[in-house]
């Protein structure tokens, strides 16, 4: 069986050698390579062959304003409301931590600071140092 998969190969005449272009005129391809005589199309690098261009016109996207920017604080910050500690107080007696929120799935892997908003009703609950709260929280714990 290996010594047929080792010779097949494709049919006769199947692969064609690539054409070479400009290559003399008796390869029916010569001179201009098959671009015309003169002109924007016949140039070496050709900018209009862009996906963006627009036949001079200025481009959409450079006509086009920018517009806002993606924050690198909002990946590493999340929030996680009152009503959802609730239901993480009866998992531990202890107080709410970063760790402790990554592990139940309250907040996103990456995340490095969390703030907890008043949203929601929970009491008798602990929140470590590593969790910090807005000031409504504050007055509802303490």
């Amino acid at each position: 069986m290996s010594d047929i998969l080792s010779t097949l190969g494709p049919p006769e005449g199947a692969r064609r050698p690539a054409f070479r272009k400009g290559r003399g005129p008796g390869s029916g391809n010569g001179k201009t390579a098959g671009k015309g005589q003169k002109g924007q199309k016949a140039r070496h690098p050709g900018n209009f062959s862009k996906l963006a261009f627009q036949g001079g016109q200025t481009p959409i996207q450079r006509r086009l304003p920018k517009r806002g920017f993606r924050s690198a604080m909002k990946r590493s910050r999340a929030t996680v409301t009152l009503g959802q500690l609730a239901g993480l107080k009866q998992v531990t007696d202890g107080p709410i931590t970063l760790a402790l929120l990554l592990e139940h799935g309250l907040v996103p892997q990456g995340t490095k600071r969390v703030k907890v908003v008043a949203t929601g009703t929970a009491t008798g609950i602990r929140l470590a140092d590593d969790v910090h709260a807005t000031a409504a929280v504050k007055a509802l714990l303490a």
